[in-house]
C-alpha cells in the first residue's frame, strides 16, 4: 500500500531544515543585543527578539536542530538494541528470553519522567546525558514490539522451510523473520521519536535537559513564561514549532500504519458512489420489492482490477423468498453487501443499478444509504457471535437499531417493551430476560434468533440472509428457517437467502439463481430449475447435494477459478463433464431457456 506523501513530506521538510540551519544566512544563536531585549517582529528580526536581545527565528530553528537531534538519535539507539534483544529473546527463547525480555519489565515499573528526572540530576543535565537516557525509557517498548512480531512469525511454515534448508539462528532472524516485522517497529520507532521531542523539550523546560546557552525549544517556553506579560509572541512561537512538529509526526506514524499493515485497506470514500449515470429510459420494477441489474464489483490490484461479481442481475418480489446458490467464492456475500453498500473498502461498485421498492439506491450518498440499511433493507449475517457485541446486551443492542430509525424520541420503557415484543415474535423464551443478557449466554440457535429480530425491528421491505443457519444443528435449522418463512408471509418482506445447501433451497425458496465465479448461471424458479436444471454447474450442484436412500453424493472436480484466472470462455468449462471445443472459446451469454428462466451454457437445450 502507498504512504499517503502529505505527512511524509511535513516531516522531511522539517528534518531537512534542521540539517541546513548552519548552511543558512542566520545570526549567531547566542550573540546578544541587550538594548533591543524584548523587540517585536521586525524587518531585520522576522520573529523579534527574547529578553536577552537574541535573534527569536534563529534559535528556533537551531532548537529544532537540537531537539530533532536528540529524538532521532536516542530512537535510533534504543530500535538497534531492541530489535537485538526482542529477536534474540523470542527466537532463542529459554534463558536468553529471561535475561533480553523480562529484564525490561523492571525499566517499565519507574514511570519514565521520574526516571529520566532521577539519572539527570545525579549525572548532570545535557545533550550527551539525555539520549542515553531517553534510550533507555524507550528501549522496552521496541523489545516488546520486536518480542511479540516474533512469537506470532517464528512458528509460520516459511520459517520453518528455512530451518529445514539448514539455515542458522542468525541468518533466520535476520532475513527471515525480522522484514516480517519492520512494519510495527518502524511505526514504534515514529512514536518514540515524537514522544522524545516532547521530553526532551519538558526536561529542558526544568532546566534538566539542554544546558543554556545552546538554543532548545523547551529553554524558549521556559525563557519566555517570565516575560509572557511583556511579549507574549515569545511563549507563542516555541509552542507553535513544537506542536506542528509533533503532529506532524503523529500523522506520519498513522501513515506508517496504514501502509505497513499487510490487512490494510484505503479508507472508505465519503458521498454517493461514483458510478455511470443511469441509462435513459431505464424504468424500475415497481412490482419489486428488490430489483438489481447488471452489478459488476470491482478490487484494484497491482496487476489490474479483478470482478469477484460480474453483471448479475436479479429481483425479488414482495413476500418472495429468492435463493442465491453456490461454492464459497462464488459472488454470493459480495452481492449482498453491494446492495446495503457495506462492501470492504478495497471493493467497489463498477456498474450496475438495484432499486428497492423503485428507488435507485446504488448511486445515494452516504447519509441517505445510512438511513435505509436497517430500515428499508436488512440483513443477517451469518456468525451471530461475531455479529453480536460482546459487551452489550441483546435488548440495548436491539434498541439501538430501534433508536436509529425512530422519527420521534422514544420512552426507555417504550423501548424496552418494543424489544421484548420483537424476542418474543422470533420465538426466544423468557424475552424480557434474553434481552438483559449478553450474547455469550445464549446458545447459537438463540443468537441467530436475535439478529433475526435486529432486523426486522423496523420492518423492512427487503432482507438479506447470508448462510444464517450454517452453524447451527438441523434442528435448529429447521426452526429457523421456519420462522423467517412466517415473518416473510407476515411482513410481505422480500427475502433474498443467500446459501450453499441445496436441502435448505428446496425448502423454502421461490426461485433460485445459481453463481459461479461472481455471474448468474442458472436462474428460475425453484420447482422448475431442480426438476430441469439446464446448466450443468446446477446439475452438478444437485447430484453433489446427500441423497435421501443414503447413497454417496457425487463430487464436483476442481474448484472456483480465482478472479484473476478465470479462463476465457465459460468459467466452468475446466469443470464440466459437457464441455465442448466451443466452450473454450467465448464467454456465453445468459439467454431465455423457458417460462421465467435463464441459463448462461452454449448446450442447455441438450441438457433439457
Amino acid at each position: 500500500m502507498r504512504l499517503r506523501p502529505a505527512p511524509v513530506v511535513a516531516v522531511a521538510g522539517i528534518a531537512l531544515l534542521a540539517l541546513a540551519v548552519p548552511l543558512l544566512p542566520l545570526d549567531n544563536p547566542t550573540r546578544m543585543d541587550i538594548a533591543h531585549r524584548l523587540a517585536g517582529p521586525s524587518a531585520a528580526h522576522w520573529l523579534g527578539q527574547d529578553e536577552y536581545g537574541r535573534d527569536v527565528l534563529t534559535r528556533l530553528l537551531w532548537g529544532a536542530r537540537v531537539s530533532l537531534s536528540v529524538a532521532a538519535a536516542s530512537s535510533g539507539i534504543a530500535c538497534l538494541l531492541g530489535i537485538l534483544l526482542g529477536l534474540m529473546g523470542g527466537f532463542l527463547r529459554g534463558i536468553v528470553e529471561v535475561l533480553t525480555v523480562r529484564s525490561m519489565d523492571v525499566v517499565l515499573c519507574f514511570p519514565p519522567l521520574l526516571l529520566a528526572l532521577l539519572v539527570v540530576t545525579l549525572l548532570g543535565p545535557g545533550a550527551g546525558t539525555l539520549i542515553p537516557v531517553l534510550a533507555v525509557l524507550y528501549l522496552p517498548g521496541f523489545v516488546r514490539v520486536v518480542y511479540a512480531g516474533v512469537l506470532t512469525v517464528r512458528s509460520q511454515d516459511y520459517v520453518e522451510a528455512v530451518r529445514a534448508l539448514g539455515a542458522g539462528p542468525v541468518r533466520i532472524m535476520g532475513r527471515t523473520i525480522l522484514p516480517n516485522i519492520a512494519g510495527p517497529v518502524l511505526v514504534q520507532f515514529s512514536l518514540a521519536a515524537a514522544s522524545a521531542v516532547v521530553l526532551e523539550s519538558g526536561l529542558s523546560f526544568l532546566g534538566l535537559g539542554v544546558v543554556p546557552p545552546a538554543p532548545s525549544w523547551g529553554l524558549m517556553i521556559g525563557a519566555a513564561r517570565s516575560t509572557m506579560t511583556q511579549s507574549p509572541l515569545l511563549l507563542l512561537w516555541p509552542c507553535a514549532a513544537l506542536t506542528l512538529t509533533i503532529l506532524a509526526m503523529n500523522a506520519l506514524c498513522d501513515a506508517l500504519r496504514d501502509a505497513v499493515d499487510p490487512h490494510g485497506v484505503p479508507p472508505r470514500r465519503r458521498g454517493a458512489v461514483r458510478l455511470p449515470a443511469l441509462l435513459p429510459g431505464l424504468v424500475p420494477d415497481r412490482g419489486s420489492a428488490l430489483e438489481l441489474r447488471n452489478l459488476t464489483v470491482a478490487i484494484d490490484t497491482p496487476r489490474g482490477p479483478i470482478h469477484p461479481v460480474r453483471d448479475v442481475s436479479l429481483r425479488v418480489a414482495p413476500g418472495e423468498t429468492l435463493a442465491v446458490v453456490g461454492e464459497s467464492g462464488s459472488g454470493k456475500s459480495l452481492t449482498g453487501l453491494a446492495v446495503l453498500g457495506l462492501l470492504p473498502p478495497v471493493a467497489r461498485i463498477e456498474q450496475g443499478a438495484a432499486f428497492v421498492e423503485g428507488r435507485e439506491v446504488l448511486r445515494l450518498p452516504e447519509p441517505a444509504r445510512r438511513s435505509l440499511r436497517g430500515g428499508a433493507m436488512a440483513m443477517i449475517f451469518q456468525d451471530p457471535l461475531s455479529s453480536l457485541n460482546p459487551v452489550h446486551r441483546i435488548g440495548d443492542q436491539i434498541a439501538e437499531g430501534l433508536t436509529a430509525h425512530a422519527r420521534t424520541r422514544q420512552s426507555a420503557h417504550r423501548l424496552r417493551q418494543r424489544v421484548v415484543d420483537l424476542l418474543t415474535r422470533v420465538g426466544i423464551p423468557d424475552p424480557a430476560a434474553r434481552a438483559r443478557a449478553y450474547p455469550h449466554e445464549l446458545s447459537g440457535g438463540m443468537r441467530q434468533r436475535a439478529m433475526i429480530a435486529m432486523a426486522i425491528a423496523n420492518d423492512p421491505r427487503v432482507l438479506i440472509a447470508d448462510e444464517p443457519t450454517t452453524a447451527l444443528d438441523v434442528t435448529i435449522q429447521a426452526q429457523v428457517l421456519t420462522l423467517l418463512g412466517d415473518l416473510r408471509r407476515e411482513r410481505g418482506m422480500g427475502v433474498v437467502f443467500i446459501t450453499h445447501s441445496l436441502p435448505v433451497v428446496a425448502e423454502i425458496a421461490d426461485r433460485v439463481a445459481v453463481m459461479y465465479a461472481g455471474e448468474i448461471v442458472e436462474q428460475g424458479p425453484a420447482a422448475t430449475v431442480f426438476a430441469r436444471p439446464l446448466h450443468p454447474y446446477t446439475s452438478a450442484l444437485l447430484a453433489s447435494a446427500p441423497r435421501e436412500d443414503g447413497g454417496l453424493p457425487d463430487g464436483i472436480p476442481g474448484t472456483v477459478p480465482l478472479p484473476h484466472e478465470l479462463p476465457p470462455g465459460c468459467a466452468f468449462a475446466p469443470r464440466c463433464r459437457h464441455r465442448i471445443p466451443a466452450c473454450d472459446a467465448q464467454r456465453p451469454a445468459l439467454v431465455e431457456a423457458g417460462e421465467d428462466h435463464t441459463s448462461r451454457c452454449l448446450r442447455w437445450r441438450e441438457l433439457a
